[in-house]
């Protein structure tokens, strides 16, 4: 598979926070663990993973620090006016960022390759049964 360059500016809701991206992406995946369902509401993230010396950030954040299922610390950022969930970075990858796909205006390019924390995948939330599931990270330890 070809790599994904992206050149694109992603927004919040309220347009004071926006992201510039200039890079290739790493990987593409939905994760079900258990705070990745509470910060998206719904039964998993799908989340763009790029290295974070490729993304710039204009205006201000806040950020919320939890120690995760994988047991590293994560800490999910988001515009303190709307809300708007921006990214997330962990102790566990901390040249990486992850940026959930939804941020983007037309993320049709978006085609997760594997779904990670399936050990907490809800019945409800239908995912393709052709995308490699582990219980945790893939047997590498990897994203």
């Amino acid at each position: 598979m070809p790599t994904l360059n992206l050149d694109e500016t992603a927004k919040c809701a309220c347009g004071a926070v926006s992201l510039k991206f200039n890079g290739p992406v790493l990987s593409m995946l939905v994760c079900s663990c258990r705070d990745c369902r509470k910060s998206t509401g719904t039964g998993h993230s799908a989340v763009v993973l790029m290295t974070a010396d490729t993304v710039t950030v204009s205006g201000k954040v806040k950020g919320h620090a939890i120690k995760a299922a994988s047991g590293s610390e994560v800490t999910r950022n988001f515009c303190p006016q709307c809300g708007t969930p921006l990214f997330a970075k962990t102790a566990r990858a901390p040249l990486l960022i992850l940026i959930p796909a939804g941020l983007f205006d037309q993320p049709d390019w978006f085609s997760p390759r594997q779904a990670i924390f399936s050990r907490t995948h809800l019945d409800w939330d239908v995912l393709d049964e052709a995308l490699p599931q582990y219980d945790t990270y893939r047997d590498n330890g990897g994203f």
